[in-house]
């Protein structure tokens, strides 16, 4: 590999690190701000989708000229095949962050129906598996990969209890429904994000590998 081509890829592989770190803070933080009604935070999250918006036309960009340029093989070029898919789901994640935090200002000035524990949890299972498959990324450790079908099931089946007892609460009470609702799509955001992990781990194994998976 040229040298000059080894620095690009090295920043590159930095970028979509820092991408990463930003989409998932804006997951994170939107769940916290939904969870506390923080109109505060969710306005900043609100704030960051532009850079997020700018490292996927960026790093996208610069993948491409590396394509032009240099006609990595092998390894290297798999590596950059990745990385432009990992903006995509990246900036699905962060969007999802955003989405999230629409709703916490939609909803503040109001309690929540009940206490938020459900939601919060499928974040941190989610928010773990985004993480795993980017250490993956970085180091090549596939190990922690062979579990994220589990946990995709549990987070499915977290959204689907979520989902019958917000039809609970709607039924009982009416002026509920605009609340459930909104936790209702909250879930589903979540469980999207779960998915997006799962391809980011499909890519990751083909990166590393030359083979390729499904995790379903």
């Amino acid at each position: 590999m040229p040298e000059k081509m080894m620095m690009e890829l090295e920043k590159l592989t930095s970028d979509i690190e820092a991408m990463a770190r930003l989409s998932r803070g804006m997951l994170l933080d939107s769940v916290r701000s939904l969870k506390e009604l923080d109109v505060v935070l969710a306005d900043d999250i609100l704030s960051r989708k532009a850079q997020l918006y700018r490292y996927d036309d960026d790093i996208e960009d610069r993948a491409l000229r590396m394509l032009t340029l240099y006609n990595p093989m092998a390894s290297d070029l798999r590596r950059i095949a990745c990385i432009f898919k990992m903006i995509t789901y990246l900036t699905r994640i962060g969007r999802y962050g955003y989405d999230i935090a629409k709703i916490t200002k939609e909803l503040a000035g109001q309690p929540h129906v009940k206490k938020l524990i459900d939601i919060p949890r499928m974040a941190e299972l989610v928010d773990g598996m985004i993480d795993d498959v980017l250490h993956a990324f970085k180091t090549g450790d596939l190990s922690k990969i062979s579990t994220l079908h589990e946990r995709d099931d549990i987070v499915d089946q977290i959204r689907y209890t979520i989902f019958r007892e917000c039809l609970t609460y709607m039924m009982e009470d009416q002026r509920t429904i605009k609340r459930c609702t909104n936790y209702i799509m909250v879930a589903r955001y979540l469980e999207r994000c779960g998915d997006h992990a799962c391809k980011i781990g499909e890519k990751v194994h083909f990166m590393v590998t030359g083979e390729r998976i499904e995790i379903t």
